[in-house]
């Protein structure tokens, strides 16, 4: 006798994914899409009656300040609406997430635009400042908000009874886009070019924004963060990650050529300024990199290496204040700057890198405040008269090179630069010899090592790694290369004194904001610490009226990378398999150099 067992199945259902405001999809479609319609509109009416508030919203018919942000925003948010809907032309904003990108731009214009009408309360003395433009543009943001929290879930839930709060959380996440279609070079090329010209008009904006009009800047940032996190949710991040993957040398052409251009679209050398410290701050920050990134070294003390650069700049630069009368060449005192520092690095890593961890970062630590305090005494009475004491050394002249001074004004294609342009333009040329080596180095056999000492010192050098000789190797080059910016910045400032290299300070770069900028860019990867010294040295340099709290809210940001996104801004995939570990085994596919062309 043969029995035979049989199965039932029960047939599956896909599971809803419900919205945090239970509305019809295309109901909240269509209101997302004209409610961000009517909000454009209102940035054409005037938002209030005196030209008293910065950036004259008192103009019928032409945006401007607070205004052109929320325009901005509104677009952006009808186009990915536009975009969900399928249109024909519109389909590429939208490879991943349609829902939560749409949400995030709803939330962005409403954030910058609620936060100008209150901004125009509190400066003018009250809502009854504001004209019916102000009223209409409220109203209607917070409207497409609504509308957007309609929009259903891009990612199903986890439970088939979500709670308010996990629907909430859940209407953020996105899907991974597929493959994309394959372009032509020459159109990957071209989508790369135009993605760092919009980035050099976005970064050009927002460092042209007047230092005395600081809601600005605030509604700026508010409009870039949710614009940035929508994007991602889209896809268009890794559709561009890929293209820039294919074609490493074009992307990394392409980056120089707009940070190139970015001295040529200032009418105010002062913009310049900023630009040039951001290029100092990122370029010392790229060679922590080498250090904490690649070798995971922990170096509390690394401004130090900045600081013997400058100095010996300065010492040999031809200053009226100099100690030791020698006046050598700018590439002589470039040399002469990263060899002291390359010394330096030698002499303090060779007995220290034989500890680990918090022991490590404890003499590091030590070594910078050392460093300090030793230029501090260096006066003729407290010690040797070399660094003048706490006056340091002024009057450090401009530098001349090839005949060219780049204290004066030059006109360049037409283009008039002053000395913070010319300035730039030479630290951005250190700067490209600075990624190069980094480049280098991280795809070679030496940065492998680094990498595996990194990950586990003790299985490295089981497997024949000369662990001590390649820490000690990658402490050096990190000095060097900070000791070749020093040299730049001594003739920036005109002026070294010792409480530019201390620990912490409310303007970098010292030591703690270096290695934030790491950390918050991204450890292991090019483009991270650019983007993170840039954010770190921008953003307090336009909000100079919280001064008194800048390290307060530096800790809180920091607290809340660690929580939402320890591998950084800009991670490589290594870190985001170690941070976002899922339980099966994901192993990096193709390339998992650390560095993605600068990406």
């Amino acid at each position: 006798m043969t029995t035979t067992d049989t199965q039932t199945t029960t047939p599956t259902t896909p599971r809803h994914t419900p919205a945090i405001i239970p509305l019809p999809p295309a109901t909240a479609r269509a209101a997302t899409a004209t409610g961000a319609l009517l909000t454009l509109a209102s940035t054409f009416l005037a938002w209030t009656w005196t030209s008293e508030f910065p950036g004259d919203l008192t103009v019928n018919g032409y945006p401007g300040g607070l205004q052109v942000l929320t325009l901005t925003g509104a677009l952006l948010t009808l186009l990915f609406t536009l975009s969900a809907y399928g249109i024909r032309g519109l389909g590429w904003l939208t490879p991943g997430g349609k829902s939560s990108a749409i949400l995030l731009l709803a939330l962005g214009t409403f954030a910058t635009t609620w936060y100008a009408i209150i901004a125009i309360a509190v400066d003018l003395g009250g809502l009854a400042n504001l004209e019916p433009g102000g009223w209409i543009a409220a109203i209607t943001a917070l409207l497409t908000l609504i509308a957007a929290l309609g929009l259903p879930n891009d990612v199903p839930p986890d439970t088939d009874t979500p709670t308010p709060w996990k629907r909430f959380t859940q209407s953020f996440k996105a899907p991974t886009p597929g493959q994309a279609a394959p372009l032509p070079s020459w159109a990957e090329i071209l989508i790369i070019a135009i993605s760092f010209g919009l980035g050099l008009f976005v970064f050009t904006y927002g460092i042209d924004i007047d230092d005395e009009y600081a809601e600005l800047f605030i509604g700026f940032m508010l409009m870039v963060c949710f614009g940035a996190t929508a994007i991602s949710r889209a896809g268009l991040n890794r559709r561009l990650a890929g293209y820039t993957a294919t074609h490493k040398n074009v992307t990394v052409t392409a980056a120089f050529v707009a940070a190139f251009a970015f001295p040529f679209t200032q009418t105010n050398d002062a913009y310049a300024t900023i630009g040039a410290n951001i290029l100092i701050f990122a370029t010392v920050a790229l060679g922590l990199n080498v250090v904490v990134g690649l070798a995971g070294l922990l170096d509390l003390g690394y401004v130090a290496f900045l600081g013997v650069g400058a100095y010996t700049a300065a010492l040999v630069s031809g200053s009226t204040s100099s100690t030791i009368g020698i006046q050598l060449p700018f590439w002589g005192a470039v040399l002469a700057g990263a060899a002291a520092s390359l010394v330096f690095g030698i002499v303090i890593g060779a007995p220290t890198l034989r500890l680990h961890g918090d022991y490590l970062a404890i003499v590091t630590l030590g070594f910078g405040e050392i460093f300090r305090i030793a230029m501090q005494n260096m006066d003729g009475t407290s010690g040797p008269n070399v660094t003048n004491g706490p006056n340091g050394i002024p009057n450090i002249p401009d530098l001349e090179i090839l005949g060219f001074n780049l204290g004066e004004t030059h006109t360049v294609l037409g283009f008039e630069l002053g000395k913070f342009s010319n300035y730039y333009l030479l630290m951005l040329f250190f700067t490209i010899i600075v990624v190069t080596v980094f480049r280098r180095s991280d795809q070679s056999r030496i940065g492998r090592a680094w990498v595996a000492i990194r990950e586990d010192e003790t299985a490295a050098r089981a497997m024949g790694i000369n662990a001590f000789r390649l820490k000690l190797l990658a402490f050096a080059l990190g000095a060097t290369l900070a000791g070749m910016a020093g040299t730049v910045q001594a003739h920036v400032t005109t002026t070294v004194t010792p409480t530019q290299f201390k620990f912490v300070e409310a303007v970098p770069p010292n030591s703690a904001f270096l290695l934030a900028a790491v950390i918050l860019g991204g450890m292991g990867t090019v483009s991270g610490p650019l983007i993170g010294a840039s954010l770190l040295y921008l953003i307090p340099a336009k909000l100079q009226f919280m001064s008194d709290y800048q390290l307060l809210l530096f800790g809180i940001a920091l607290v809340l990378l660690m929580r939402f996104r320890p591998e950084g801004l800009i991670a490589d995939r290594r870190k985001q398999l170690e941070f976002h570990q899922t339980d099966q085994l994901d192993t990096p596919k193709g390339d998992i150099g650390l560095s993605k062309a600068g990406v």
